[in-house]
C-alpha cells in the first residue's frame, strides 16, 4: 500500500509554521498601544482611532518591499536588519505627506519555513515598529515550495498613518527661492542592490567581513547591510513647527527621480553636489564596478536620505535644530521659477 501523503512531504512544514507564528505573537505585542485591541492572531487586526485634536484627519497608506537587498541577507545568513529596513522605509514614504504612523501589516513568503530566519525578520519589524511608535497588528506567513528557491524569502509592508488634511504637504507650497536640506543616508538604504550584487558578487567575490581600502576599515557587509534609517524623529518637530513646505525621500531613482515626484509643473529644483560629502560606500562601489557618476546619481540616494525643502530665511535656524539632535544635514540646493526638472550640477 503506497505511504500516505502529507502537506510536510508536499513542503509545507504546517508544525514549523505554528512555532514561527507563537514566536510573532510574542514579538509583535512588544509594540501594542492602548489603540490596539486586536492583534496577531485573529484573522484582522483591530485599531480605535483616537481623533482628538483632528478636525478633518486624513488617513496615509502606503506599501513596499527590500528588493533584491535579501539576496545579501540570504547569501551572508545575516536576517535581523531586513525587518527595520522594511518599516523604516514605510514610514519614510508616507512622513513625506506628514503623515504620523499608527499601525503596520507585513507580508513574509518563504521557500521553506525556518522560525530562526523568520523570528530574526520579525524582530526587526517589532524593533523599528517600536522605535517609530507604529502598533504591528498583523501580517501574514507564507510557504511556498514551488515558487521559492530553497533558501530564498520576500517580505513587503503595509503601513497605515494619519495627517490633519489642511497640513498634508502635497508639493502645493513649493515655490522659487525655497532652501533644500539634505539630511544622511545610512548607505544605499534598500535600493539599488541589483547592480550592488553584480558589482560585488560577479565582478568580485567579497565576503560579509572584507574589509577592502575604500571603505577605510568598514566591512563590506556592515556598509552595505545598514539599516535603512527613519527621518520620523528628527522631522517630527519640523513638521509640528509648520517649517516643512515638502519633503522627498530618495529610493529607486536616486535624487533626480524622486525629487521632481513632488515639483509642481512651474517649479525646477537645482543640487550642488558639491555640498555633501559622497559616503565611502558609494565611491567604493563606483570606483570597484567603473560606474559611471551619471549612473551612480541614477540608481543611489549617494548620501542623502530625504531632501526637505523650507523658506530659505528659516533655512539657518532650522539646521541649527537639527544639528542640536545630533543630525549632520546641509543645505544642497534650491527652488527656480521653471518647467518642472532636477538639475544636478
Amino acid at each position: 500500500m503506497p505511504e500516505k501523503l502529507t502537506y510536510a512531504a508536499a513542503g509545507v512544514d504546517l508544525d514549523a509554521a505554528d512555532e514561527a507564528v507563537s514566536r510573532i505573537g510574542k514579538l509583535a505585542r512588544r509594540t501594542y498601544t492602548p489603540n490596539v485591541l486586536a492583534g496577531v492572531g485573529p484573522f484582522s487586526g483591530l485599531f480605535r482611532l483616537d481623533l482628538k485634536g483632528y478636525a478633518d484627519p486624513v488617513l496615509v497608506s502606503s506599501c513596499d518591499g527590500v528588493g533584491t537587498k535579501l539576496k545579501l541577507a540570504i547569501r551572508w545568513n545575516r536576517h535581523s536588519t531586513i525587518g527595520a529596513d522594511l518599516v523604516n522605509h514605510c514610514v519614510n514614504d508616507i512622513l513625506t505627506s506628514g503623515a504620523r504612523p499608527l499601525t503596520f501589516l507585513d507580508y513574509i513568503a518563504i521557500a521553506k519555513m525556518d522560525p530562526e530566519v523568520v523570528a530574526a525578520i520579525i524582530e526587526g519589524f517589532a524593533d523599528a515598529c517600536g522605535e517609530n511608535g507604529v502598533a504591528l497588528i498583523g501580517g501574514e506567513t507564507a510557504e511556498m515550495p514551488g515558487i521559492y528557491k530553497s533558501g530564498d524569502y520576500d517580505v513587503a509592508g503595509f503601513i497605515t498613518g494619519i495627517v490633519e488634511r489642511e497640513r498634508i504637504l502635497d508639493g502645493s507650497r513649493l515655490k522659487a527661492g525655497q532652501a533644500l536640506i539634505g539630511l544622511p543616508s545610512s548607505g544605499p538604504h534598500t535600493n539599488g542592490y541589483s547592480l550592488v550584487r553584480r558589482i560585488i558578487f560577479d565582478l568580485n567575490d567579497y565576503g560579509y567581513d572584507d574589509k577592502p581600502e575604500a571603505l577605510d576599515g568598514a566591512t563590506v557587509g556592515e556598509s552595505l547591510l545598514a539599516v535603512h534609517r527613519s527621518y520620523l524623529k528628527i522631522l517630527r518637530p519640523l513638521l509640528d513647527a509648520d517649517l516643512i513646505h515638502a519633503m522627498a525621500h530618495i529610493t529607486g531613482g536616486g535624487i533626480p527621480g524622486n525629487l521632481i515626484r513632488i515639483l509642481p509643473e512651474n517649479i525646477a529644483a537645482v543640487i550642488d553636489t558639491s555640498l555633501w560629502t559622497v559616503p565611502r560606500v558609494f565611491t567604493f562601489l563606483q570606483q570597484t564596478g567603473q560606474v559611471d557618476r551619471d549612473e551612480m546619481f541614477r540608481v543611489f540616494n549617494m548620501g542623502i536620505g530625504m531632501i526637505i525643502a523650507v523658506d530659505a530665511e528659516h533655512s539657518r535656524d532650522i539646521l541649527a535644530r537639527l544639528a542640536d539632535a545630533g543630525e549632520n544635514a546641509c543645505v544642497i540646493g534650491h527652488l527656480i521659477s521653471a518647467p518642472r526638472e532636477v538639475r544636478l550640477k
